[in-house]
């Protein structure tokens, strides 16, 4: 029976990074003429890197394990297997050929070799779960722990994490946009009479003191901690939420920190107003253990509308500008920028997801209606 899976969205939402990996940074488009699929029967790359192979097979496990169990809870039967195949190999296929029109980038057999093992590799993986009945059993796990109407929030909940590698200027301060924002607005009304329209800062913006950082890291994570306590009322499964959640943000924040500044500083950031907004954070959670679903929609909405306007009125420092050099240098170039695309459009989906959850009627209403 058809049934909705939190692995549509999500395999969507990978294959958008596989796009983005890519044809980063999609600039220069041109037609040299030739073949357009001239490289399928080229010679095999003379040149290739360790990182590189791994990159392009382990890059497409997860969408063809996505896809295989979002087409098999979608009732397609043993038809999933073959389409989940079948789809990341089209796509891989789709943007190796588009590769020939960007000059930085080589379309490649071996890289379309690789994806499409990397694609199969996945389904097989899920058929072999699917076999074991690890699939029945976080069906079974799901309805257990949470409502069933928590397709979304599950989807939020596992993209927060990669939301945060990329680097913040407050730990878990997510949604910092509005400086690009105007200057990308700025830019493009230049010259013409709706440039007067825009909100701009008439006067410097003022760094966040420490207490409106500590302020700003414990909303960053009460947010998806509300988010999920919505959906999980059981007080002890929102205690095993709350650790795992904080896990996750201390592992994404650390990992992020390791990249941008090195192994040894992967906790830097954890300074007095990081630490102090940690242990809010705790405490707040603690205490809200027993917290109706509708007061934690609330919550939610009330912590991402004020951190959003804490942190958007603060500027970002040039010390933060710099280091960010790290990442847009190195070899996760391709992915830095989806990361940070995460980054600032989360707190605003969340924050779209939580109004309408608040202003959504309850079951029994919604029956009455």
């Amino acid at each position: 029976m058809a049934s909705r899976s939190s692995a549509i969205p999500l395999s969507l939402l990978f294959a958008a990074l596989v796009v983005y990996a890519s044809l980063y940074p999609f600039e220069g488009w041109r037609w040299s003429g030739g073949q357009v699929w001239a490289f399928l029967s080229a010679p095999l790359p003379r040149y290739w890197t360790k990182f590189d192979v791994s990159a392009n097979l382990v890059g497409y496990v997860p969408l063809g394990f996505l896809a295989a169990l979002g087409l098999l809870r979608s009732g397609w039967g043993r038809w999933a297997w073959w389409f989940a195949v079948l789809l990341p190999a089209m796509l891989s296929l789709s943007l190796e050929t588009l590769q020939n029109f960007l000059p930085m980038r080589v379309p490649s057999n071996l890289d379309l070799g690789l994806n499409i093992a990397g694609g199969v590799l996945g389904v097989c993986l899920a058929w072999f779960l699917e076999r074991l009945g690890v699939m029945r059993q976080w069906t079974q796990f799901r309805r257990n722990w949470f409502a069933p109407q928590a397709h979304g929030s599950l989807v939020l909940l596992a993209l927060w994490p990669f939301a945060l590698l990329y680097p913040l200027s407050v730990p878990f301060g997510l949604g910092q946009a509005w400086e690009q924002l105007e200057e990308v607005l700025s830019s493009l009304l230049v010259d013409t009479p709706f440039l007067v329209w825009l909100p701009l800062q008439s006067e410097a913006a003022v760094p966040l003191s420490p207490l409106a950082q500590a302020l700003c890291v414990a909303l960053g994570l009460l947010a998806p901690l509300m988010l999920g306590y919505a959906d999980v009322h059981a007080p002890s499964r929102r205690l095993v939420l709350l650790v795992a959640l904080l896990l996750s943000a201390l592992g994404a924040a650390g990992f992020s920190a390791a990249m941008t500044y090195g192994p040894d500083h992967a906790w830097a950031w954890v300074d007095m107003p990081a630490l102090l907004g940690m242990a809010v954070a705790a405490l707040v959670a603690l205490a809200t253990l027993r917290l109706p679903p509708r007061a934690c929609h609330v919550s939610l909405l009330l912590a991402l509308a004020v951190s959003l306007s804490l942190l958007n009125r603060a500027p970002v420092s040039a010390y933060f500008d710099q280091s960010l050099n790290v990442w847009e240098q190195g070899r996760f170039i391709r992915f830095h920028g989806l990361s940070q695309w995460l980054g600032w459009l989360w707190p605003f989906v969340a924050l779209m997801y939580a109004v309408r959850a608040v202003t959504r009627l309850p079951a029994g209403r919604q029956a009455d209606h």
